[in-house]
């Protein structure tokens, strides 16, 4: 007797674009304030994507995951170059102090899980800032945001093989970082 596995379904499709901006909040969030480093910043990255998402309403649900994470990663690096400029020629030490600072909002069960998930979350955040910005964009993008490697290559304007060696090299450089800390 042959035994058969049920066939794998797709996730269904979000039933409007505002049902799958709910769903991506706070995915996006985490991924906009892993490379911006400040709460603000992040949060106003992905309320413009958001709004700029409402443009595309009529396009096929398929489409918005792909452009919703092009549109995110392009907003970030804008805000990465305004951030550098401005700290080339006006930086304070108090700017310098508000990117060591970080506002964790985590809401987990129990205060030790909480305390635990939170050291984590940091150590990995750490990490993915001393990658370079095409690996710490592609581990994010694959493993954070479950994102498959076409979408994700697409998001990043490269091939798929590039996203798979730039995952590749992230995920070595983290392993060495992460059990160096241990």
């Amino acid at each position: 007797m042959l035994v058969t596995s049920p066939p794998l379904m797709a996730p269904a499709a979000p039933a409007s674009l505002e049902a799958f901006l709910a769903g991506v909040g706070t995915r996006a969030f985490r991924f906009a304030e892993a490379g911006l480093r400040q709460r603000e910043d992040a949060l106003d990255a992905v309320q413009d994507t958001m709004e700029r998402m409402l443009g595309y309403r009529e396009r096929p649900a398929e489409e918005w995951t792909p452009l919703f994470w092009s549109i995110l990663r392009r907003r970030i690096i804008d805000l990465q170059r305004r951030r550098s400029f401005r700290l080339k020629f006006w930086a304070t030490q108090e700017d310098h102090d508000q990117d060591s600072t970080i506002d964790w909002a985590d809401e987990t069960p129990g205060p030790a899980q909480q305390h635990e998930q939170q050291e984590q979350y940091t150590r990995l955040v750490q990490a993915l800032r001393q990658l370079p910005a095409r690996q710490r964009e592609a581990f994010s993008l694959r493993v954070l945001q479950e994102l498959d490697v076409a979408t994700t290559a697409r998001v990043m304007g490269c091939s798929e093989g590039s996203v798979k060696t730039h995952l590749s090299r992230a995920r070595d450089a983290l392993q060495r970082q992460l059990e160096a800390t241990r």
